[in-house]
């Protein structure tokens, strides 16, 4: 039982090997019943009128013990969970969509996860890195690499360690002292008092490194060209699901996901069975939206 479990998922699948035979994502039902706002509180509120208590979800839980406020909303957070699966699932057989709820659930407990790749090059990707001169660059770049193996080692997303905006702004000031550091937006006493000595270390090794050995900005990838007719049937789809989403009450990415529809697009698929071999497809959405799709392609 889950609330917006794909991270977690991915995180026990990955790192503990975890495989799951059945689960019900309580965030996902609520999308097929039409709900925009997807939050715990918003579901319970509606459904079981409940209120949470305050939200916790910026405090360092890495420290211990827990306060008592931090252990209720920890038992807030799945304490009425079954009690919400319950009153989803009888929304969802009303409207008819517990089927495909349970066939969205199966796929996401049967997802296979890869280990994360760590790519080298993903430094250049942050808000503000393309606009940087190749010393910050570098500055950047160790900062990455820093962010990327205290994450590991205290088992945390890297975002929890530092932030995005934080590693460019230290990239920019690139701080020599610990005071210097403590001015940096996102530098907090904690941030300072836990990694301020490697920040600064590898602030300070960026510097030293010779001009030859700084990063250099990549040339953008070439995006291969879709050819004239995939395009066309593409569109068609676009205009097909803008057309058909606000008659089932359903966010138009449900009704179909923009991942599939270069992949039907490019099959052009002639009937049902062509595209239910279509991957990622869903059994529940070529039966009810096969035909549709079908015609919307054909006029192209």
């Amino acid at each position: 039982m889950l609330h917006a479990g794909d991270n977690d998922l991915a995180h026990l699948k990955r790192r503990y090997g975890f495989t799951f035979d059945a689960i019900f994502d309580t965030s996902l039902a609520a999308r097929f019943l039409g709900a925009r706002a997807l939050g715990l509180d918003v579901l319970l509120r509606e459904y079981l009128a409940v209120e949470l208590p305050p939200s916790r979800q910026k405090d360092d839980w890495s420290v211990r013990p827990l306060t008592d406020a931090q252990e209720r909303y920890a038992v807030a957070d799945v304490l009425h969970l079954l009690e919400l699966k319950d009153r989803l699932v009888e929304a969802l057989g009303s409207a008819g969509r517990l089927a495909w709820v349970e066939e969205e659930c199966a796929a996401l407990a049967a997802e296979a996860m890869p280990e994360r790749v760590i790519d080298p090059q993903a430094f250049f990707r942050l808000k503000g890195a393309r606009d940087l001169k190749p010393r910050p660059l570098g500055i950047l770049r160790a900062l990455w690499n820093l962010r990327e193996r205290l994450a590991r080692g205290a088992d945390r997303p890297p975002f929890k360690i530092l932030g995005d905006a934080t590693l460019v702004a230290l990239a920019v000031a690139a701080p020599r002292t610990v005071t210097e550091l403590g001015k940096v937006p996102g530098c907090t006493p904690r941030v300072t008092g836990r990694w301020g000595h490697s920040i600064l270390e590898a602030v300070a090794h960026a510097q030293a490194q010779p001009d030859e050995e700084l990063p250099v900005l990549p040339r953008p990838p070439r995006v291969p060209s879709v050819p004239g007719p995939v395009r066309r049937r593409i569109e068609l789809l676009r205009q097909w699901r803008t057309e058909a989403a606000p008659a089932t009450g359903l966010e138009s990415g449900v009704v179909l996901p923009n991942r599939l529809m270069r992949p039907i697009a490019e099959v052009a698929p002639r009937d049902l069975e062509a595209l239910a071999r279509v991957d990622g497809i869903r059994r529940w959405r070529v039966e009810n939206f096969g035909p549709q799709i079908l015609a919307a392609i054909r006029t192209s």
